[in-house]
């Protein structure tokens, strides 16, 4: 998250109000209203007093319950990746990577999670080795959303089927939204939520189901969605989305 520099005292400490403003929570005297009437928290524990000071690279600051994530020199970007790249920042066959797309940026970046090479869509780059290692793992259970386009009519007993809970052979696969966005007999559009990330889960459950993908895209991973972003097109996470996905990977 970019910010301006903030006016910290000596002890690397700033006023709870100054710093909720910088970071664009609403105006200096809008702040204070909220501190006022309770709505914000400071570790766990609520705000009244104006003129507090925090730091503001550790705090765990709320705003009527939201995450305000810290100040830091940590980068969180959403891409959306062209199909045929490939997941990584370099590749030994001289394939497009996900580097090429970052390529005037100066910081060491990494991607969070992978998406199969003909698989589009959602992926998050960071130079915050913590917060991608975290988020990548299924034990936090952030739900990532595909949008398929399949062989054949997907019909109602399908999607009830997949709700259910589809065995592969490396062991069942948990689907928590499921929906068919478009169908006729040559072919359906459907859209599912997991929080797996095994290798060409989405692909394989839909072929398990009689229903080979033709083409696949990830829409979200939790809060954090393509928002009309082009394809190889790049943004900054916002501050809502950034805070949602700290409080998720619990940092």
């Amino acid at each position: 998250m970019s910010q301006e520099p903030l006016p910290v005292d000596a002890d690397g400490l700033v006023r709870l109000q100054k710093l909720l403003a910088q970071s664009g929570v609403a105006s200096r005297r809008k702040c204070e209203e909220l501190m006022l009437a309770g709505l914000v928290e400071v570790d766990g524990e609520v705000v009244t007093r104006l003129g507090t000071k925090v730091d503001p690279t550790t705090a765990v600051i709320r705003v009527d319950g939201a995450r305000l994530p810290p100040v830091s020199p940590h980068v969180y970007l959403v891409l959306n990746k062209p199909r045929g790249v490939v997941s990584t920042m370099s590749d030994p066959e001289g394939r497009r990577t996900l580097s090429d797309y970052v390529a005037d940026r100066p910081e060491r970046l990494f991607h969070v999670g992978r998406l199969d090479t003909d698989t589009e869509g959602l992926i998050l780059l960071t130079n915050d080795g913590d917060f991608a290692q975290r988020v990548a793992h299924p034990s936090y259970e952030l739900q990532k959303t595909y949008v398929a386009e399949v062989d054949g009519h997907v019909a109602r007993g399908t999607v009830k089927r997949l709700l259910d809970g589809v065995t592969l052979e490396d062991g069942p696969v948990e689907v928590s939204a499921c929906r068919v966005v478009q169908a006729n007999p040559q072919r359906s559009i459907v859209e599912l939520v997991i929080h797996e990330g095994r290798n060409r889960i989405v692909r394989r459950l839909l072929d398990e189901v009689g229903h080979p993908v033709r083409l696949l895209t990830r829409t979200a991973i939790g809060p954090v969605r393509l928002q009309g972003l082009r394809s190889g097109e790049l943004r900054e996470l916002t501050r809502e989305e950034l805070g949602v996905l700290l409080d998720a990977a619990r940092l």
